[in-house]
């Protein structure tokens, strides 16, 4: 192998990697395995030096360190499986790009994972078929059908979104780092390895799985898996095989910096995301366990689970130190902590000691005496930032505004006044009347009638009222638990079955029994559940916001991003934009990946534009710390016009991914799918919306100088404003940004 094409990093890894005592016994079973599932000589793909070399019983032992020797064997089986379809399809049908017989291929996979252990499966016709069907039936028996349908969607994830690679290769396309890390959790496999955690530890109880913590311990341990595998692999995915899916060259290639500056940062954001992890695990899982009511056992499986996640990481990681598959020259297979002896620390590297401990970054990027850690909770709020710096925004669909605009804006103050909520000192009519909500929806349904127009405006209308309402009453008093028993009111103002609301408290819940009464009241159930579903991911992700704002903490910038989907309201107003579109749009294209990564792209675009748009007003005036910027700026320790460019540069990217999809991803959706005329038409017409979505936020956000210009600022009222210190300097990275 050539040289390496960077020097690998110090990785921030405190806990040590166990060996389980088992790993011969694996070895040799999974051997044996492989051989008469055909992997091995005849195969095409491996041979008996491959297996042994790349030691997949040694990665299980060390990242399964407590189970017994059959659930050992059985598990290194299904890595055996994932490493040798992963080798097959690059060989089958990456290097020749045969995206038609790849698909031909995934798709006959799913039929060996019945969610009936009695189900008859087809007759294997190669050998991931054959070992797939081997594993299914001796794995699934011994869980409940909750795990067994996570784990089947996991794998079938884990399988298909192999297309979404071979389609970027047949492109050459690099991803944008938001789209990169989405796709990475699917077709990088770690959730799918989460769910082999849970087989080897304890199965997660049913009530709590699909709760955000639990989703953010599987995501941050998947996305510290990914990137740790990234930054070993580079010299062999994107020199040897060609392969554009990697952390390290989307990086690379995102800000035009070298790819040791490009590794260094791969491996900031893996820090940042084990930071995640842990915070979630010792400050959320514990709520939710006293919210859901959970007992004791069910309480110790969530903890097996979750340590299980982190034996994970160490033991992944001392396995990739030690195979053949990856490059590994200079990576240190010990802690800088277990060198410190009774010879003195003489030899120990205190930067190794620093980024071991988190208290600092380890690339080259200025990180300050308090280090990534730290510097989250030690922001100075209300400091004086100027006005927001808003660079140059990619826009490629025309604006098109209601004729009804005007009738809207003449209508919104009654609909206001007659649920009350002018008047609970919130807003009042000249806060309504300058934040101009009619114009938005104006912008984001030109076609839309007035009975329409005005539903749209009023959602717009509670849904900004609400954001505002939050941090005011709650955040002010730092009253968590008057904020978690609003959210709770909020969901019971939306009925599913005809049950009887509890009448309304204050305007905030008035105007959203009226809204939901109106917008629901001929939808069949699955639809209400879906439009009340939306609803709930904004209130909940409040939530989320008041516990940053009380911890002074600046999120993870994955974290963020991800969050702010929900915060921004993003879901609710989608399925606004769906409602005109009855059935026409099967459900599996909303469920198909081209159209959520349409749906992601474009609600980034406007969040990116909110907080670009936003940031004096938050930052100066609310103390807030929730906005890209401050993330950025946080992360990378950079000054204020670096973090707005970064910023900037990702929201165009997003832009264009939107565009890419519509033009590259969705005819192939329609083939896939096998669309009729009239279905490809209302997918259409569902994709001006969302480009008019775009078009009229954007405008809205640049036309709205009451709510975010500068000349207006000082006049608002704001929760309680102190004197606001000068923002210290702060100096720009060494990362290069293009």
């Amino acid at each position: 192998m050539t040289q390496q094409p960077f020097e690998l990093p110090h990785f921030y890894m405190p806990y040590p990697a166990r060996l389980n005592p088992h790993v011969d016994e694996a070895r040799a079973h999974s051997t044996r395995w492989a051989r008469e599932m055909g992997m091995l000589e005849g195969s095409g793909i491996w041979t008996q030096a491959d297996l042994d070399a790349h030691d997949y019983g040694l990665l299980c032992a060390y990242t399964h360190p407590d189970c017994d020797g059959p659930a050992l064997s059985l598990i290194t089986d299904w890595y055996v499986w994932v490493f040798f379809f992963d080798d097959h399809f690059l060989e089958t049908f990456k290097r020749s790009q045969d995206r038609a017989g790849g698909k031909a291929y995934l798709d006959r996979l799913p039929l060996f994972m019945p969610l009936d252990p009695a189900a008859a499966v087809p007759e294997p016709e190669n050998p991931v078929e054959a070992g797939l069907a081997d594993l299914w039936a001796r794995t699934v028996p011994s869980m409940s059908a909750n795990w067994r349908r996570r784990f089947a969607v996991a794998t079938e994830h884990l399988l298909n979104e192999s297309l979404w690679e071979l389609s970027n290769i047949n492109e050459g396309r690099v991803a944008n780092p938001v789209e990169y890390i989405e796709m990475r959790r699917k077709v990088g496999g770690a959730p799918w390895s989460a769910g082999l955690v849970e087989y080897a530890t304890a199965e997660v109880p049913a009530e709590v799985a699909e709760t955000r913590p639990l989703r953010v311990l599987m995501e941050t341990f998947s996305d510290a898996v990914h990137l740790r595998n990234d930054l070993f692999s580079y010299q062999r995915e994107v020199e040897d095989e060609g392969e554009l899916s990697n952390g390290v060259l989307v990086l690379e290639t995102f800000f035009g910096c070298t790819t040791q500056e490009a590794a260094d940062t791969v491996n900031d954001v893996l820090t940042s995301r084990l930071h995640q992890f842990e915070h979630t695990a010792l400050t959320e899982v514990p709520a939710l366990a006293l919210e859901k009511g959970l007992t004791p056992d069910r309480v110790a499986a969530v903890a097996a689970y979750t340590k299980g996640l982190q034996d994970w990481q160490s033991g992944g990681h001392e396995w990739h130190m030690r195979s053949s598959r990856y490059m590994n020259k200079g990576a240190r297979s010990q802690s800088p902590w277990q060198r410190l002896t009774g010879l003195g620390t003489s030899g120990t590297d205190v930067r190794a000691l620093l980024a071991e401990a988190g208290a600092t970054g380890a690339s080259p990027t200025p990180s300050g005496p308090w280090g990534k850690r730290l510097r989250a909770y030690t922001h100075v709020p209300f400091q004086q930032v100027g006005p927001s710096i808003v660079p140059e925004i990619r826009m490629p669909y025309p604006l098109r505004l209601s004729p009804e605009l005007e009738g809207a804006r003449e209508r919104i103050p009654g609909w206001c006044h007659s649920v009350g909520i002018l008047s609970e000192g919130v807003w009042d009519e000249d806060k309504l009347v300058l934040f101009d909500l009619p114009l938005a929806s104006a912008g984001m349904r030109p076609e839309a009638t007035p009975d329409e127009i005005d539903l749209i405006t009023q959602w717009l209308v509670w849904g900004t009222y609400a954001d505002d309402y939050y941090p005011m009453v709650f955040g002010a008093r730092r009253d968590f638990a008057g904020a978690k028993l609003c959210t709770e009111r909020l969901s019971a103002c939306m009925p599913l079955h005809g049950e009887p609301a509890p009448p309304p408290a204050n305007g905030l819940e008035r105007s959203l029994a009226d809204l939901w009464r109106r917008t629901t009241a001929d939808m069949p159930a699955q639809a209400r559940e879906v439009v009340r579903r939306s609803v709930e991911t904004m209130t909940h992700s409040w939530l989320w916001e008041l516990s940053n704002q009380f911890q002074h903490r600046i999120p993870d910038p994955v974290d963020y991003l991800e969050m702010r989907r929900a915060t921004f309201g993003s879901d609710l107003t989608m399925n606004l934009c769906r409602l005109g579109q009855g059935p026409s749009i099967p459900q599996e294209v909303y469920r198909s990946g081209p159209v959520r990564a349409l749906e992601n792209s474009a609600s980034d675009f406007l969040t990116m534009v909110n907080d670009l748009v936003s940031y004096q007003k938050e930052i100066e005036y609310e103390g807030e710390v929730h906005n890209a910027v401050l993330v950025v700026q946080n992360f990378f320790h950079c000054d204020y016009p670096t973090a707005a460019r970064i910023v900037g540069d990702l929201m165009n990217q997003r832009m264009r991914q939107f565009e890419h999809v519509v033009e590259h991803e969705l005819p192939v959706v329609y083939e896939d799918l096998r669309l009729s005329g009239d279905e490809r038409a209302a997918v259409g017409r569902y994709v001006e919306q969302l480009q008019d979505w775009m078009a009229g936020v954007l405008h809205w956000h640049l036309e709205c100088r009451p709510r975010y210009g500068a000349e207006w600022l000082g006049r608002r009222t704001h929760r309680f404003v102190p004197d606001r210190p000068p923002a210290p300097p702060v100096p720009a990275p060494a990362l290069r940004v293009g």
